[in-house]
């Protein structure tokens, strides 16, 4: 990784110019940067190492940010620097979100307003798919000896019942987040924006859905309140879609977190919180529901 100061000398723009930084916390895989060049605030995002056992695919994210750019909801990429994939990325003022401020009312159906405006831009360059992904990860796992949580390859079997009920009456695919923590959403006061597109691609609506109903804590009347402002209704398939996809998410992500426990020098404590995704899966995965979930989502 480059430090901020060889970022800064890279930009030929920045040159003479009075430069001040300041570090932002919180990123889990990246160092990231606001940088003021006389009194303009830029961002700047440094990729932490061996994020390609992610499955991040740096070419990937930049396409993905310009693209999101254009849709009107992501900030616009002011430079890449190919030689660290180092990006520095406009400004954007507003809070950065939490699941508390997600708890205010009116939430849903803002996320659904600038999800459907992410959704309605160009295609991105790569498919996003989380059953291959969770595939992928569970032999990086294997490779790096990483520890997962107990009970999750006994639970493997039910993963293939969750996919076909999917794939029984697929929706078209769209360009998807597919990481959307609340941290991912800042609130300019009037509208809702969309940054960090490592994870981005192609995908099922309804995985993007899911995936920020369980990432923001959403109850059983916010999940369906987004579904109804992003599909115009909340019907039992729709939310059944949402549901499994819910379950898919933390399939995946847990291993995510696995594998950054084994691998990652950032103080977190990841192994902990892929339990705490395990747990909810698992719980899922056992729970009542499930059946219906499957059935309601192949009728």
């Amino acid at each position: 990784m480059p430090t901020i100061a060889e970022v800064i000398a890279a930009v030929p723009e920045w040159a003479g110019r009075a430069v001040e930084t300041q570090p932002i916390g919180g990123g889990l895989t990246n160092a990231n940067f606001r940088v003021v060049v006389e009194r303009t605030s830029f961002f700047v995002r440094i990729p932490g190492p061996a994020t390609d056992l992610l499955a991040v695919d740096r070419a990937n994210e930049l396409a993905n940010t310009r693209a999101a750019a254009v849709a009107g909801v992501g900030p616009r990429v002011i430079r890449h620097l190919p030689a660290w994939d180092a990006m520095v990325l406009e400004w954007l003022p507003g809070r950065t979100m939490s699941n508390t401020a997600f708890a205010e009312p009116g939430m849903p159906g803002r996320v659904a307003l600038a999800l459907r405006q992410l959704h309605a831009g160009p295609r991105f360059r790569l498919d996003f798919d989380m059953f291959r992904l969770a595939e992928r990860y569970l032999g990086v796992v294997d490779n790096l000896d990483a520890v997962i949580p107990g009970g999750y390859r006994e639970h493997l079997p039910l993963i293939p019942r969750i996919e076909l009920a999917l794939a029984a009456r697929p929706l078209p695919s769209v360009p998807a987040h597919n990481d959307l923590l609340a941290e991912n959403y800042l609130d300019d006061g009037e509208r809702l924006w969309i940054v960090d597109y490592e994870y981005s691609g192609n995908a099922d609506p309804t995985f993007e859905l899911g995936n920020t109903s369980q990432e923001l804590g959403f109850d059983g009347d916010r999940i369906a309140a987004l579904c109804a402002a992003y599909f115009g209704e909340a019907s039992p398939r729709l939310l059944a879609r949402m549901r499994l996809q819910m379950i898919m998410s933390d399939v995946g992500w847990t291993l995510w977190a696995a594998i950054q426990a084994r691998i990652s020098t950032i103080d977190y404590d990841f192994m902990g919180w892929a339990d705490e995704r395990w747990a909810r899966a698992a719980a899922a995965l056992d729970g009542p529901d499930l059946g219906g979930w499957l059935s309601d989502a192949a009728s």
